[in-house]
């Protein structure tokens, strides 16, 4: 059963410029965006409980590169839990071993205890198994108060983090719901499975990944102001003055000038859908999905949901009447399956398309229909439709270079409105932070002469063609040229793993501090 309701193709070109066009945001609409982003980042900021959590980290001191040490990190954000041994060498450089684990859906799914418990077994495989040196003495690493291992989690759902080493589960993203674990603190759950298994670890350190990449690019670079992750989700983290963080008012965090990394999760930007560009298409996958009604900006920009939002399109397309549009009304199971479209499938189908410096065109009914399709585009789609066969199960006789044309433009589409409004969500940090004002409005920007460092992981920012490219474009338009040049996107090598070591020698020195 399709998803969505069928459409009427009664002028099917219509049709095809309606769905181009309510994919498509216009300037003014990403303006408006940006400012719901920094009205939701005050309410975050004023108080705790609002959708955009914009959490507190108590990581008050990031990374020039010159740290030196030896650090495990456990790094658990999606299917795979990652164990890492990391040695920062001082010279803005880092070794890193590691080894993944496989997480099941029993365990994504079952008591919080029962995955813990598989945490802390994998730490102790890679420690038995994996590691350079005999973490048994604990003169390798740097010692905690009762001289254990001290390892930092990266722990990439949304917690309400109250201190550098605590932080309460808010909700699980990312297909798992382990129960008994909301509410309760991560950093305690982990340690007492450790204990548990009478294992000389110590968790100091809890970051998010989006924290992490902000520390692993500040360590490479010298210097970062922002991380971010585009990849199976979406998140941000910034530095914030502590001034402008009211909810920490009166408390031991802001007896002090300074500044502290705020964990934003814009994931839950605009959860009531009143800016944001919805169509039928992100209507039908929030009502379907494990979540509705949370996670809306994830939900339009992320790699879970990319490819569920294609095929939605593409199905609405085989089943409208009276005379399908696609495929002349064939599907497949690829097709037919809830989440059976890969954002990386689309991925594949762009790259088959080839680089592209064009705005993206609406495919024209009559051009195929009058064989007025330009040799070389012929040659183009003649690679998507060698994907399409491949990728979603299609005999060779069923796909049309007009049906490799629509699914071309359609994967393009949802793509492009990603990156759009991820650079969305970059310009609202840029002005938050004074590096920016939005193009159009008085003001002078306060730090414009600085560096503007952005640390970046995820599958869509490194390899989905032209995302980069495409989200620098709404910069462009937010905050203007001479801004958008000064923005540096680099990848946060390793940014779970490697934050997550750095994060655990910043709570190191903080801990000596305060001592």
């Amino acid at each position: 059963m399709s998803a969505i309701s069928a459409i009427s193709n009664d002028n099917p070109q219509h049709i095809l410029d309606h769905i181009h066009h309510q994919f498509t945001p216009s300037v003014d609409c990403l303006a408006d965006l940006t400012n719901a982003f920094l009205a939701e980042f005050k309410q975050g900021l004023d108080n705790y409980n609002q959708p955009m959590a914009m959490i507190p980290t108590f990581v008050t001191g990031v990374p020039d590169g010159t740290e030196t040490g030896t650090f495990l990190a456990l790094d658990l954000g999606g299917t795979n839990l990652r164990v890492c041994e990391v040695v920062l060498h001082g010279d803005k450089t880092f070794s890193l071993r590691q080894q993944k684990y496989k997480v099941s859906e029993l365990l994504k799914t079952g008591e919080a205890a029962a995955l813990f418990d598989y945490l802390a077994d994998s730490v102790d495989a890679f420690l038995t198994t994996e590691a350079s040196i005999d973490y048994s003495s604990p003169s390798h690493m740097p010692p905690t108060d009762h001289g254990e291992v001290v390892l930092g989690l990266t722990f990439s759902f949304p917690v309400e983090q109250t201190a550098l080493d605590s932080g309460k589960i808010l909700t699980w993203t990312k297909g798992f719901s382990a129960r008994n674990a909301i509410g309760k603190d991560v950093v305690k759950l982990l340690q007492d499975a450790f204990d548990r298994k009478h294992m000389h670890v110590r968790c100091v350190a809890l970051v998010n990944d989006t924290v992490g990449a902000l520390l692993s690019r500040a360590y490479t670079a010298g210097g970062c102001f922002l991380g971010a992750i585009f990849g199976t989700g979406t998140n941000g983290a910034y530095i914030e003055d502590l001034s402008k963080i009211q909810k920490l008012s009166g408390t031991q965090a802001v007896k002090q000038s300074g500044i502290m990394i705020v964990n934003t999760e814009w994931g839950a930007f605009n959860n009531s859908r009143t800016y944001l560009p919805s169509t039928p298409f992100d209507k039908a996958l929030d009502r379907l999905s494990i979540n509705p009604s949370f996670q809306a900006f994830e939900k339009f920009i992320s790699g879970m949901y990319l490819g569920e939002i294609a095929r939605n399109i593409l199905i609405s397309l085989i089943d409208a009447t009276p005379k399908p549009l696609l495929f002349n009304g064939k599907s497949t199971s690829v097709l037919n399956k809830h989440y059976g479209l890969d954002s990386s499938v689309m991925s594949i189908v762009e790259e088959a398309w080839g680089s592209d410096t064009e705005p993206l065109q609406v495919p024209r009914f009559s051009e195929f229909e009058s064989n007025k399709v330009d040799p070389l585009v012929i040659c183009r789609l003649e690679k998507v439709q060698k994907v399409i066969i491949d990728q979603l199960g299609f005999n060779r006789s069923d796909v049309s270079l007009k049906d490799a044309a629509i699914v071309r433009w359609a994967c393009a589409l949802v793509a492009r409105r990603a990156a759009l409004l991820s650079g969305v969500a970059i310009a609202a940090v840029l002005l938050q932070t004074g590096r920016a004002v939005l193009r159009g409005q008085q003001g002078v920007s306060s730090r414009n002469d600085e560096r503007m460092v952005v640390g970046v992981d995820g599958s869509l920012i490194q390899l989905y063609p032209n995302y980069e490219k495409i989200l620098r474009e709404s910069l462009r338009d937010l905050v203007g040229k001479e801004i958008e040049k000064k923005v540096e996107i680099g990848l946060a090598k390793d940014g779970s793993g490697v934050g997550a070591a750095l994060c655990a020698l910043q709570s190191m020195k903080q801990r000596s501090t305060a001592q």
